[in-house]
Order: structure tokens, then sequence, then C-alpha cells
């Protein structure tokens, strides 16, 4: 599709904050699960809420989320139930409002409603504002619906992958680890420090800045940044 070309020829750089440089990771992240202490709560700039920099130490399976004892990290200011489904926890996100705007739009909230379970790599409202501008308007037309569909479908991974899972894997896989996508791509993860890094098909970089938010049918990483699997 037209929307497709588009997106191919310019492929975001994604930046974690304005105005740092492209491919940099946030100044704090949910991503550091094995830390001893939590990180002092820092205001996340790209997003309207504020990011505490913990996450989950939890390392069974979201499905049992309702009975792990380490609280749920907060999202755009929203409490997260490990007890809801991926849909009803990102529609109360202020954040994550228009990935839920564009699930729905691909049809893909009944398919994240049902058990799953699945991992899904979550961009934030800032995130999708850094793709070319009237990217975003132009994905959520019903003609390029499918188009849509393969940059959603990118995102998420079957099964749950905790970010422990995510970091032994690619300590194994010498420092990256590369995961097959729900839309049939590959997406690279790699270690960056202490941050979990995302590279797309296009080479292009994201982080993890919230990790191992619980959900009923899964769990989910928000990333800083939309990875684009090839398109066109």
């Amino acid at each position: 599709s037209s929307a497709g070309l588009a997106i191919a020829a310019t492929p975001p750089r994604h930046a974690a904050t304005t105005p740092p440089p492209a491919d940099t990771p946030p100044s704090s992240t949910g991503a550091t699960p094995d830390q001893s202490t939590p990180a002092p709560s820092t205001t996340d700039q790209s997003t309207s809420g504020t990011q505490t920099g913990t996450s989950s130490t939890a390392s069974q399976s979201a499905s049992t989320g309702a009975a792990a004892t380490a609280p749920n990290p907060t999202v755009g200011g929203a409490a997260m139930s490990p007890a809801k489904t991926i849909v009803d926890n990102a529609s109360a996100a202020s954040n994550l409002s228009t990935l839920v705007s564009a699930v729905k739009a691909a049809g893909l909230d009944s398919t994240l409603a049902q058990p799953g379970p699945y991992t899904v790599f979550a961009p934030t409202n800032a995130a999708f504002q850094r793709l070319a501008p009237g990217t975003v308007d132009t994905l959520l037309k019903p003609e390029n619906k499918s188009t849509l569909t393969k940059v959603l479908t990118y995102h998420v991974v079957p099964g749950v992958v905790t970010i422990e899972d995510l970091k032994a894997k690619a300590a194994a896989g010498g420092g990256k680890v590369t995961l097959t996508t729900v839309e049939g791509e590959p997406l690279t993860v790699s270690v960056d420090g202490q941050m979990i890094a995302l590279t797309d098909s296009h080479g292009n970089k994201s982080y993890v800045e919230t990790g191992d938010v619980r959900q009923s049918n899964g769990i989910v990483h928000v990333v800083n940044g939309v990875v684009l699997p090839k398109l066109g």
C-alpha cells in the first residue's frame, strides 16, 4: 500500500526523550528487575505519566499474575491489574491511547483479549509521534488496515517472555537474541548496559521504558519507539 511504501522509505530514528539524540535509551526504565534497590523516581518527558524506574521481579507466567507478590508497575499514571487483559490495561494508561486506537482500528482488540498468552512491546504515544508526520493518520485509514496490522503484530511475540528471560536469552546468544514475531519477521533484542534494546528490520532501535507489566493473558513491556517490519 502507499502507506507501507512511505513508512518503509523513511524508517524513524527513535529518540528516548526530547532533545537527546536518536537511539538513546531513556533515563529511567522498568527493564531492570534484577537491581537490588529501586531506582529513584524520575519523570519521563516523553509521556504524560511519571515512570518510577522499577519493575516487577516476578518471573512466573502472567496467567498466575493475580497471585504474584510483587506489585505491577504503573503505566501512564494508571494501575495495571494482572487480572485484566492486555487491551483493558492499555485502555487505562494515558500514554498508550494511540496504541489502543490503532489496535481497535486493525481489529486486533478481540485477539488481544483472548487467553494467549502474548508478549507485547507497547509503544507510547510519544513513540508514535516520532514517526514521520502524518504516518499515524495514514495507518489508521480503513484502506491501510493490512499495513497497520503488520506493524502492530510486529510488536507481539507468542508466549510470555519476561525481562529476565530476554536477558538470559541475549546472554546465551552472545549479547542478543532474535525473536520471531506474530507478524512473522524477526525482532532483535539486545542488552545495552541495564537497558533492553529492540532493533527492527530497518536497524532502528527502541528501548524498554517499563518492563514486566503482567496481564491476565500475557505480559507487556512499554517501549519508547515504534519498531517496523519490512513493508511495501
